[in-house]
């Protein structure tokens, strides 16, 4: 799931919220946060602002 999240991303071509992604790849906005969480741990991706997620 973490590289549905980050092509998501990367197709949106800017920040965007966890709910936008999970619209996009037809997910639970839940679960989708966890991905998001962890990948923002692992430095995958960056929170230019809050609540924003980008691929880095």
């Amino acid at each position: 799931m973490e590289k549905e999240v980050l092509s998501a991303m990367k197709k949106a071509g800017k920040p965007v919220k966890a709910g936008e992604v999970a619209e996009m790849i037809g997910k639970d906005s839940k679960s989708v946060s966890k991905v998001i969480k962890s990948l923002k741990e692992s430095g995958k991706i960056i929170s230019p602002k809050r609540c924003y997620y980008a691929p880095k």
